[in-house]
């Protein structure tokens, strides 16, 4: 059986959760049965340089294209040419890990894999020319003719149920492993403090990791921070976790020295980034606010480690994998009660209203001043976490590979 696979993705300088799941999913997939050989398609006027160890494996070749991707997408787009199973000698199935342009002959059949549909839920959340490109690629028109498609969360199966009216039993849902660099590190290992120094990040501080753009809700994080260092007294909020009822009545405080606490805002730009930076600038506490840019692959795990707790408040996720990480790395972990978020992180975390400030800051008080919250918080995350495995994800692939390829 000959399977291809559309690697474009993994050309870009930029690294986001699309190419680290396209990534992760390569290195398990591909070893686990050398009878099915691999063959991947690249276009770019650059020589593909991913530097994969996957890459060399005696089941896998790659076929490239220097063609200007400008000109090949028109060509793809507007007459459907070249047929790219041709490309690659003849292929049963051609995985596509995006929804981007992949005209293939009738013979071999598509699997597509979708991450979520934020850009019809949140249109307002990306730049024009972002939205000029998905329109461009007409991904309702990908997922109409794709024999299957793989989505990564049950929120982005039925968006497109309801949105593209694709039929249930053509979708199956997928979850991504975490990779078992994340986990607890020793406080006295000496990684910790290179990062911490590479970084310069501060003793005490609250993380958020991800893209830099709207929608991950940076500036109701950077709002929830201002209101903690004011050390406004909110009163408690009718807040209920999955359970926990009832911890945030339980005044168990430990302490904590807020005055040294700062936002550390991790992660490359993204679009409409610029607000996020001005409203850090402007801010009364714009000393104590820390972007520290794009973070290199293996320095995350103590990126997660070093931090007192991580916040996710993002409005929309396809999935959602840095709370998983921060959960594997047994840091207390608090996520918007949005989309696919509540499906990933169970009972692993607290949940809070994205569009509510005033609760965003309640919460992140409380996890910082209660012992008792935050030990239940890394267990239950750690054990949440340890549910989500990559080899898993991998083998339930090569099962519908066989399956289709036989069909």
């Amino acid at each position: 059986m000959k399977v291809g696979i559309d690697i474009r993705i993994l050309g870009k300088a930029r690294r986001t959760g699309v190419e680290d799941y396209t990534i992760n999913l390569l290195s398990h997939l591909l070893p686990m049965d050398k009878s099915v050989k691999y063959r991947f398609f690249y276009n770019g006027l650059r020589k593909f340089k991913g530097n994969y160890p996957w890459l060399n494996a005696s089941n896998v070749k790659i076929k490239s294209l220097r063609i200007p991707n400008r000109i090949f997408d028109l060509f793809l787009r507007f007459f459907k040419i070249p047929k790219i199973d041709k490309i690659l000698g003849g292929i049963d199935i051609f995985l596509s890990p995006h929804f981007l342009l992949t005209p293939l002959s009738k013979k071999s059949k598509i699997i597509v894999i979708f991450y979520d549909l934020s850009f019809l839920r949140f249109p307002e959340f990306f730049s024009l020319p972002k939205l000029l490109w998905h329109k461009f690629i007409y991904p309702k028109k990908q997922a109409q003719k794709a024999d299957l498609i793989i989505t990564i969360s049950q929120s982005t199966k039925e968006d497109l149920i309801n949105l593209y009216r694709i039929p249930s039993e053509k979708i199956k849902v997928i979850y991504p492993g975490i990779d078992k660099k994340f986990k607890p590190i020793d406080k006295e290992n000496k990684m910790l403090l290179k990062v911490k120094e590479k970084y310069r990040l501060p003793d005490n501080f609250i993380l958020y990791f991800g893209t830099i753009e709207p929608r991950k809700n940076i500036l109701g994080l950077i709002k929830a921070f201002e209101q903690i260092k004011e050390e406004k007294n909110l009163s408690p909020l009718q807040i209920q976790w999955r359970g926990f009822e009832g911890m945030v009545k339980k005044e168990q405080t430990r302490g904590f020295d807020f005055s040294g606490l700062k936002l550390v805002i991790a992660g490359s730009k993204g679009w409409l980034c610029r607000d996020v930076f001005e409203r850090a600038r402007n801010s009364p506490f714009n000393k104590d606010i820390v972007f520290t840019g794009h973070i290199d692959e293996e320095d995350k795990p103590c990126l997660y480690n070093l931090a007192d707790v991580f916040v996710y408040p993002s409005f929309f996720e396809g999935f959602g994998l840095p709370p998983l990480e921060a959960m594997a790395c047994g840091v207390p972990t608090i996520v918007s009660n949005s989309s696919s978020l509540p499906e990933v992180v169970g009972d692993g975390a607290l949940m809070i209203d994205s569009h509510n400030v005033n609760e965003i800051s309640f919460v992140i008080k409380k996890v910082l001043e209660n012992q008792e919250l935050e030990d239940y918080l890394i267990s239950k995350g750690l054990k949440r976490a340890g549910k989500f495995n990559w080899d898993k994800a991998a083998s339930e692939f090569l099962s519908i590979f066989k399956l289709y390829g036989k069909n």
